[in-house]
């Protein structure tokens, strides 16, 4: 994991949730935790990390992931036990 993706990792942890993580950022913390991103219909992705599986879409018509996103991945994060 680089240091981009370590600053990535403390923006998803931090509270209170910043709404200004771009989400091509937690796609890319993802795969260095050694997940795998798979594309589906439209502007869906599915991410898949030991075991656990987030279904989610793609924000448009902007690229930074909504509040609730982050926190959805905050919480698989720390289920699969990832630590900042």
């Amino acid at each position: 994991m680089n240091s981009k993706h370590r600053k990535t990792l403390d923006a998803v942890f931090h509270k209170p949730t910043s709404p200004n993580i771009v989400f091509a950022a937690l796609e890319a913390l993802w795969v260095a935790l050694g997940g795998a991103v798979f594309e589906r219909e439209g502007s869906r992705v599915k991410l898949v990390l030991r075991g656990e599986i987030w279904r989610c879409h793609r924000p448009h018509p902007g690229k930074e992931a909504k509040r609730y996103q982050v926190e959805e991945l905050r919480d698989l994060l720390e289920k699969v036990g990832v630590k900042p």
